[in-house]
């Protein structure tokens, strides 16, 4: 459709780029036009240079399209990055240096002073420190990234607590599917009938970007949340849905009702604005005993609603419970989409 803003892929051909295409074929406000890669997949109709791995098909006019070279030149305004982080590193500072507005799913520039880490939900606000980023002062473009595909459920469970009670201490342990490794990822050898009790890196994101995520916008900057946060994080043998075990020390006492109702009631920005993406109910408490699962609650709202259940008194702390999130869908390519629509919703993407 005419009218429908052109936006390019960077890393189309991964698993979180061939998400972005998933989602991205019926939008009703972006439309792919340009999609990059590695050089290997350069010059290529996509259909081919793709190992497409996703159950819908793909779009017949992406699967015609021809990869380009991941470059500013000839690229559209909007671009949605889907890159290793040591590639990020290099290629997104070059896009939003020529006036792209970057939507990151990278780790890269997560932690940079002036860029922000965003759940539209959570810190919508954050977006403001576009406006201090130097791309932005002499090209106009600017680059804005959405958490790790663990932290971000978590952290849709721990707002709305937060927001009412207060955090004093948190303690996440993880059970991560093998899909957020991407394509191959984990040999099945080492992951069947396993579970493997280290994912580089992962730990001190979570640690970081939660703390982030949940900070104040101050002036130029973000101030982190002061609540103490550890987490310990694993890969297993399932397919999508990261699951958690989450056990937290709150400030004001709370009952379980109230924390029950502030999960089911917690609504933000994206679902007033009414977002494409946004899901109805961005956190959904489920009652039985045994849930939430992956099998049976990763697609919960689209893949973009996180479910949390077993909320029972702590030992240790106060609460434990666990959160279920789709980790490419919620905790990527869904994120950085609902990132890209509040951004045009505030008037960033013209």
């Amino acid at each position: 459709m005419p009218n429908k803003l052109a936006v390019g892929i960077l890393g189309a051909t991964g698993i979180v780029g061939q998400r972005f295409i998933q989602m991205l074929e019926h939008h009703p406000w972006f439309e792919v036009s340009w999609l990059a890669a590695s050089d290997r997949s350069e010059s290529r109709p996509y259909a081919e240079a793709a190992r497409w791995r996703l159950k819908t098909a793909i779009p017949p006019a992406v699967a015609r399209m021809t990869v380009s070279p991941a470059k500013p030149e000839g690229a559209p305004k909007i671009i949605f990055a889907a890159l290793d982080a040591a590639i990020a590193r290099k290629l997104e500072p070059q896009f939003a240096a020529a006036g792209c507005a970057v939507v990151s799913n990278s780790s890269a520039l997560r932690m940079q002073a002036d860029v922000p880490l965003v759940i539209p939900e959570v810190n919508a606000d954050h977006i403001r420190l576009i406006e201090t980023q130097s791309w932005r002062r002499t090209s106009g473009g600017f680059a804005v990234t959405n958490p790790n595909c663990s932290a971000i459920g978590l952290v849709l469970a721990l707002a709305p607590l937060h927001k009412r009670f207060g955090l004093e201490t948190v303690m996440a342990v993880t059970m991560q599917a093998v899909s957020g490794a991407g394509y191959p990822g984990v040999a099945s050898l080492d992951i069947l009938g396993n579970v493997i009790p280290y994912i580089a890196n992962e730990e001190e994101k979570m640690e970081e970007e939660t703390q982030k995520l949940l900070g104040t916008l101050n002036g130029n900057g973000v101030i982190p949340a002061t609540f103490a946060m550890s987490a310990q994080c694993n890969r297993v043998a399932v397919e999508d849905g990261h699951t958690e075990s989450v056990s937290i020390r709150l400030k004001k006492k709370a009952e379980p009702e109230e924390i029950i109702a502030a999960w089911n009631d917690f609504r933000a920005e994206p679902q007033h604005l009414r977002l494409p993406s946004a899901p109805e109910q961005p956190v959904m408490y489920l009652n039985a005993a045994d849930r939430p699962q992956p099998r049976f609650d990763v697609d919960s709202g689209g893949g973009m609603t996180t479910t949390v259940g077993r909320l029972r008194r702590c030992n240790v702390l106060d609460w434990k419970f666990t959160v279920l999130s789709h980790n490419t869908i919620r905790g990527a390519a869904g994120a950085a989409l609902l990132n890209a629509e509040l951004l045009k919703a505030k008037g960033y993407l013209g």
